[in-house]
């Protein structure tokens, strides 16, 4: 493998440099060659329009994919939940690091936690999941909150509740962490409460399918248990014919007993926004030794749950 200099296509987000940054780090200790970030704008970044109405939070991955492909990158760092589901020919994911913490978590005025919001309570959020299992979960709790749609980094939706517009905003526990702002949530939402994305909290690092030397390389990041589980989720995602952008939260996690990994249990939910109606279900099975079988078990999941009707919750379904 060549001395120079590894490029990594980065977005230009605080987010994105923070854990690209990390990523690169990690990448520099296991291939003994230097880093540097390559910033590249997204047409999601630019974009003023709701994530909804452009397509989904895949818009932040094509810039960096063209630049892959241009050879203008190395490798680039995507959070996976961004990744839309198919898999372009000639590029691969070569490593799905360990996971962060998968949780969505409440920044809210006052440090109150969900439950103790007001009546009436204004809560930010620019996730269709968030807010239909948000909404699900105050009408069967008799809590009054209402959910409103917002863009922007952390910065912004966090400056919302400072500045009073908002009682509180809903966000990634990873994304915090990774910026070290873990300090300003308030409230962690249980899985139980709210399902994260497919793939929330796990980074994908993505390069050229031909470069075997750097796919081998990257490979040492890989978690094997991390893989699995996202895999599991995707799978999901992608048999309810749902896009990144859908109102579907899906968690797979490995169940021990205390000493040994024994079991994966995949659960996954679809709700319409205002969560006057949902389909969650879950199955437990082998932890998956293979691709194949992650996928299986994400497609028989999804299999059940458009059996009861979730394809009718999601609204027009991304093909």
């Amino acid at each position: 493998m060549s001395t120079n200099p590894l490029r990594l296509g980065t977005r230009r987000s605080k987010l994105a440099m923070a854990q690209s940054g990390q990523v690169a780090d990690a990448v520099s200790q296991v291939t003994g060659r230097s880093v540097e970030l390559v910033e590249i704008t997204t047409y999601g970044d630019t974009s003023r329009e709701h994530l909804a109405q452009i397509g989904g939070t895949g818009v932040f991955v094509t810039a960096l994919r063209d630049a892959l492909s241009r050879g203008e990158v190395d490798f680039a760092v995507h959070s996976l939940k961004d990744l839309p589901t198919g898999q372009p020919e000639g590029l691969v994911l070569a490593a799905i690091p360990q996971r962060e913490d998968p949780r969505d978590v409440i920044v809210a005025r006052d440090a109150l936690k969900f439950t103790d919001l007001p009546r009436g309570a204004r809560i930010g959020t620019g996730s269709p999941r968030r807010a239909a299992q948000l909404n699900a979960y105050a009408r069967g709790h008799g809590l009054d909150i209402e959910t409103v749609p917002i863009r922007g980094n952390v910065d912004t939706r966090i400056g919302y509740v400072r500045d009073g517009a908002l009682d509180a905003v809903v966000l990634a526990a990873a994304g915090l962490n990774r910026i070290g702002r873990s300090d300003e949530i308030t409230d962690f939402l249980s899985v139980d409460t709210v399902l994260p994305a497919p793939g929330q909290g796990a980074l994908a690092i993505e390069c050229a399918a031909g470069d075997a030397d750097l796919i081998a390389a990257l490979g040492e990041l890989d978690d094997p248990f991390t893989r699995a589980a996202v895999t599991a989720e995707r799978s999901l995602l992608a048999a309810l014919e749902a896009g990144c952008s859908a109102p579907v939260g899906a968690l797979a996690d490995l169940l021990d007993d205390g000493q040994i990994v024994k079991e994966m249990r995949l659960r996954g939910v679809v709700g319409t926004p205002d969560g006057s109606r949902t389909v969650q279900l879950s199955t437990t099975g082998p932890v998956p030794e293979t691709h194949d079988r992650a996928m299986a078990l994400g497609r028989e999941l999804a299999a059940e749950m458009l059996a009861q009707g979730a394809a009718g919750l999601m609204g027009e379904r991304a093909q």
